[in-house]
């Protein structure tokens, strides 16, 4: 079997969104072509829970956070989760408490992977990680770069009346979102629509659109465009009155 493409997968620990481009993309990977050498499942904000628990809160009300944490709780008791889909396909779990830590620098460097990817993942990679794959590292972003940088992407093109929402795998680099964009795909966005299928639906395209972006890095044969920063925007996580905005439009969010 010729040399393998290996990858390194950097993430959020999410039974609920994040998992379901995990679920599509070890499903229809290409083994012949790819090794996953590695996953690094970190938890989610890297900030203590009642912070989390505080944002949600302003963010989907408390009707919303109570049938999310029932979502949650059924996908825990049930056993659903991304480390169990990785342990499924015999792929090696790599604990961090921070990628950006000397120990976690260091066992990347032994595993050698020629890729890393980027999925949600909590931290931002700083200059020494992002010079260890031979081939770089990616970062799979739901929103049109350099519009849409920053924080919850699909919340914010769904305020602002966009067609559809725009998923882009792009390079990483020190600068956040800037990277040059290695492919889009898009996902229509209804009338009247709500977050929680549009996020769904983007998770599922995204793993479709990672496979063939790493399928011509692996190959060689990727293109790389580079992201004309004037006309960049930067969103943070959103308030109470764009959550107010969104729901005017017609939108749910779950």
């Amino acid at each position: 079997m010729p040399d393998r493409l290996r990858i390194l997968f950097v993430t959020e620990d999410d039974p609920l969104y994040v998992i379901r481009l995990f679920e599509v993309f070890f499903r229809e990977y290409p083994v012949d072509r790819m090794e996953i050498c590695g996953i690094t499942i970190d938890r989610a904000f890297h900030e203590p829970p009642w912070k989390t628990l505080r944002r949600m809160l302003r963010f989907y009300g408390p009707w919303g956070v109570a049938r999310l944490s029932t979502r949650f709780l059924r996908a825990k008791l049930s056993g659903r989760s991304i480390a169990r889909l990785a342990q499924e396909k015999g792929i090696s779990m790599l604990p961090a408490a921070s990628v950006n830590s000397p120990e976690y620098l260091e066992r990347v460097r032994r595993l050698a992977p020629d890729v890393i990817v980027s999925v949600a993942a909590p931290e931002i990679f700083r200059s020494e990680i992002l010079r260890i794959p031979r081939l770089g590292c990616i970062n799979i972003h739901s929103g049109r770069l350099p519009v849409y940088r920053g924080m919850m992407p699909t919340f914010w093109q769904m305020l602002h009346g966009e067609p559809a929402a725009t998923v882009t795998v792009h390079e990483m680099a020190e600068a956040l979102d800037a990277g040059k964009i290695l492919g889009t795909v898009t996902v229509p966005i209804e009338p009247r629509d709500s977050l929680d299928r549009v996020i769904a639906t983007t998770k599922q395209a995204g793993a479709r659109l990672l496979i063939d972006v790493l399928s011509k890095i692996g190959r060689g044969q990727e293109t790389r465009v580079p992201v004309d920063m004037t006309g960049k925007k930067y969103f943070s996580f959103p308030q109470q009155e764009h959550v107010r905005e969104f729901r005017k439009r017609g939108h749910r969010l779950l």
